[in-house]
């Protein structure tokens, strides 16, 4: 179970905080902690402190191991979290579950109302949050401003959608003697408590996209939001939080008094929840891996493709799910030389663009035992490849040609910043190339043939979540729902009708008659 720790507990902002992936090195005095550099002065303005408490239930505590959060810039400490403990776990379920009892009587459009209050928290804090997250995940600022952006758009989403969830009246089959007597509905309910699981690339905004629309549903997290609840008089155990390691997150996984477990991370993870929520007949949303293709055929407007593949394999180090890890061109005389000085312009273009550091030094091993892997297959390294002789994580976004579309490294989704460069001959063999790896969320195909454009989207074309034409694999948008395929684990977040997963269906038929007639015209006479 992959171990979480929260740093950004924001106890005197009207924020969330945020459960952060971290190396598991052990807790030290440390009198060199970046929170008490003037540099980073404005750490404080969030409640931030040397040491923070990792327990959130209404009251802040922590009383279990202690976590050091690094830069992954520098690799210097930032500050320290007291984790809970497992009786710490156990009160903060109960607390959440007896707050349920108050959330769930509220009318929806009033929790939007609350949800509203919290994108408008976070908006007069959202330079500050986009730096903690550059800081303590290593994205370049922008991309961490854009993070809390996206729970702020989804927070707007979801006080519109908290007036519109409803169910349909549909019509009935059974008749009486004199009219139907009879309305059919389905009803919608939460579900009651909601386990959230986030990952280390994206600590905000996968928990804004469950929080913000399990909220207006009706649920409660385990997680967290602290001021705003308190202002507005309602329990801060509506969103609890507990960080933790192995310990916490199988408790999650196994609790049967969670409604609702949604993990984002690794596939591997993933199985592993899956196994513990199934086991007990739980419901579960998993976000997991992805191994995404941009497909370029020989009439794509190259002034698309090459920033599209650059912010799509390079964005966040390659540590997205969504990440561009395979662009596969087409192989004819005409398109070699369009081909080779797009892979010119696209390294001439990552040399002077800005990106940060891998998030642990485990991830630089990972990206060099790739590089090994790569060239033990057969390929051929065009650029990068290489750590950076500085402080901090960094490695050199790298390009690999040479490599058979099967290759056993093409098919793993390593999360670093590698692209393999992979030719094709036929529309047929790109799009089946595009299916065989295990994941399925997100691809792309850069084409102006509309026919072929309906083709990808059609269903012998992509078999992924996410379906691109003439724009890279990452970058989705809020409105539409997030997710994948396969070993992506079939989940689906944030937008369309993706709020039907935070809740339960309920099938009812309402007799206002007098009699009693059976369905399929049965008499029970």
């Amino acid at each position: 179970m992959q171990r979480v720790v929260l740093f950004s507990a924001l106890r005197h902002s009207a924020l969330t905080a945020r459960v952060h992936s971290v190396r598991l090195l052990p807790s030290a005095a440390m009198s060199t902690l970046l929170i008490n550099q003037p540099k980073y002065a404005w750490l404080k303005e969030l409640g931030l402190s040397e040491d923070n408490n990792g327990v959130y239930n209404g009251t802040w505590g922590g009383t279990g191991e202690v976590v050091t959060s690094y830069c992954p810039a520098n690799n210097e400490p930032i500050a320290r979290v007291r984790q809970a403990t497992m009786a710490e776990y156990e009160e903060t379920v109960q607390k959440a579950r007896e707050a349920w009892k108050v959330w769930t009587d509220i009318p929806a459009p009033k929790r939007g109302e609350i949800v509203r209050q919290i994108g408008d928290a976070l908006r007069r804090k959202i330079k500050v949050l986009g730096s903690l997250v550059s800081l303590e995940m290593g994205k370049i600022y922008v991309e961490g401003v854009g993070e809390v952006q996206e729970y702020v758009d989804v927070c707007d989403y979801a006080v519109g959608l908290s007036r519109m969830i409803g169910g349909p009246v549909l019509p009935s089959e059974k008749a009486t003697s004199s009219h139907c007597g009879h309305a059919l509905i389905e009803q919608w309910n939460p579900v009651g408590l909601v386990g959230i699981i986030t990952a280390f690339n994206f600590p905000v905004a996968v928990y804004g996209w469950n929080n913000a629309i399990a909220l207006i549903c009706g649920n409660v997290c385990l997680w967290i939001v602290a001021e705003v609840l308190e202002q507005n008089n309602l329990p801060g155990a509506i969103c609890s939080m507990t960080c933790g390691g192995a310990d916490i997150g199988t408790a999650i996984a196994k609790d049967e008094r969670v409604d609702l477990v949604s993990f984002t991370g690794s596939t591997h993870v993933g199985k592993q929840v899956a196994l513990m929520v199934q086991e007990r007949f739980g419901r579960q949303l998993l976000e997991l891996g992805g191994n995404n293709a941009i497909i370029v055929f020989e009439d794509a407007d190259l002034n698309l493709v090459v920033p599209s593949a650059l912010f799509a394999s390079v964005g966040t180090a390659g540590q997205r799910c969504t990440t561009t890890r395979r662009l596969v061109t087409k192989c004819n005389f005409f398109f070699l030389s369009i081909k080779d000085e797009s892979i010119f312009r696209f390294i001439v273009f990552c040399t002077s663009t800005l990106y940060g550091p891998l998030h642990t030094k485990q991830a630089v091993q990972q990206y060099l035992a790739a590089i090994e892997q790569a060239k033990q297959q057969g390929g051929t390294l065009v650029c990068g490849g290489k750590v950076m002789d500085r402080p901090g994580n960094y490695v050199e976004p790298t390009i690999f040609t040479g490599l058979a579309h099967d290759a056993p490294i093409v098919h793993t989704e390593t999360f670093v910043p590698i692209l393999y460069v992979i030719k094709f001959k036929t529309e047929e063999e790109a799009f089946a190339w595009n299916n065989e790896v295990k994941q399925g969320l997100s691809s792309s195909i850069f084409t102006k043939d509309m026919g072929r454009v309906f083709r990808w989207l059609g269903p012998k074309g992509s078999d992924c979540g996410i379906v691109n034409v003439n724009i890279p694999t990452s970058g989705a948008e809020i409105g539409g729902a997030f997710g994948g395929e396969k070993h992506t684990g079939g989940g689906r977040e944030s937008g369309s009708d993706s709020w039907k997963q935070y809740m339960r269906r309920s099938t009812c038929t309402i007799n206002y008659s007098k009699d009693l007639p059976l369905a399929q015209g049965i008499k029970f006479e």
